[in-house]
């Protein structure tokens, strides 16, 4: 699998050397596998087509089926000037506007035919239009991989300039899927798999491309979720036992004098959670190794109180010990509640954010 993928983007059928230089330039894109894992983020039902009657300026993307009645251009100027064909059904007509490639869809566009035109409607001067729709003859396979789901591409308008618009990334990720599918191999246990009922990788890969129906999508999503964020406990893991095999840390084994008479002095008397964990981060204080934890609380609950305490013990085992806050504000309420917690204890604090000068610093 690694080698497949891992094969510059240039060489996919679709591709070559100019449209994988604007990939890679565009979206850093410049693998097989950097396109396969490049996903959409939305999807549009391709399977359902209004009537003309049925649209309104507020929808999205939306497909209709009628036939070109007439064609013409519009406009004085080289900037309003527009390629205007109208279609029309049973219930009605709309107006089809072309600002661009009007030389190629003249050509596409025969008066008399039938087409299926895919797109925004929209409305100007009280008449209903659909500004650059996607047009297909009836014939033509608009489902591609046999989904009826159409995934959405995060693109640039330097791409689309270039006619690598959403059509174009299915085809590619259709032509990639054939090509690779195949040789993918799953990338969790199969314990795993079964305890979370996740489906496997090939499927997840398909269906977040071409979903087979609304549940299979869900199913695609739900995996590919769970494997980044599995991927990433493992990575914070190995960190963490990487720094628990270091013993270079300093060790704060002492509780003394600082941290007795602000415990005393204390106008309430602690939690057993605040108690708790305040022996917990003792505990990874003189452990010798670098303690990385997180404190979690609800506002009100004490966490401040919680890392003054620990604080104190860095204090009392000959150490300074800082406090940080986001804001100015925050830090300046802060000094002010933790100077008088720190009175009874007789430990000097002091006050250092961007606007202190350097005198006082």
């Amino acid at each position: 699998m690694a080698n497949i993928l891992q094969t510059d983007i240039k060489y996919l059928p679709g591709i070559g050397p100019k449209r994988g230089e604007l990939l890679t330039k565009e979206l850093g894109i410049s693998t097989f596998g950097e396109l396969l894992y490049f996903f959409p983020f939305r999807y549009i039902d391709r399977s359902h087509i209004y009537t003309i009657r049925e649209l309104q300026p507020t929808m999205a993307y939306v497909q209709i089926r009628g036939k070109i009645t007439a064609t013409s251009m519009v406009g004085n100027t080289p900037s309003s000037k527009r390629f205007v064909a109208t279609m029309r059904d049973s219930t009605g007509s709309i107006d089809l506007v072309f600002f661009k490639g009007i030389k190629w869809i003249k050509e596409k566009i025969a008066v008399g035919s039938e087409y299926i035109a895919f797109g925004k409607p929209s409305e100007f001067n009280g008449t209903l239009n659909m500004v650059h729709p996607e047009l297909n003859l009836p014939s033509a396979d608009l489902i591609f991989g046999g989904s009826a789901m159409m995934g959405v591409y995060s693109s640039t308008e330097k791409l689309k300039n270039n006619n690598i618009g959403n059509k174009v990334f299915a085809k590619l990720e259709h032509t990639l899927i054939e090509k690779c599918l195949p040789a993918i191999e799953e990338t969790l246990p199969k314990y795993i798999l079964e305890r979370k009922g996740l489906c496997p990788l090939q499927f997840a890969l398909k269906n977040i491309h071409f979903p087979e129906n609304g549940n299979a999508l869900l199913r695609a999503q739900t995996r590919l979720k769970y494997e980044e964020l599995f991927y990433l406990q493992l990575s914070l893991l190995k960190q963490k036992a990487i720094r628990m095999r270091q013993d270079n840390g300093i060790v704060m084994r002492r509780v003394g004098e600082a941290f007795n008479k602000c415990y005393s002095a204390l106008p309430f008397p602690l939690t057993g959670a605040q108690k708790r964990v305040i022996k917990e981060i003792h505990s990874d204080m003189k452990s010798g190794k670098q303690m990385n934890r997180l404190l979690q609380g609800d506002v009100g609950s004490g966490k401040t109180l919680v890392a003054l305490m620990s604080a104190l013990i860095a204090i009392d085992n000959g150490y300074q010990a800082c406090l940080m806050a986001p804001t100015e504000v925050l830090a300046q309420q802060h000094f002010k509640g933790l100077s008088k917690l720190l009175a009874p204890s007789g430990v000097s604090i002091g006050l250092l954010t961007g606007s202190t000068k350097t005198k006082e610093r």
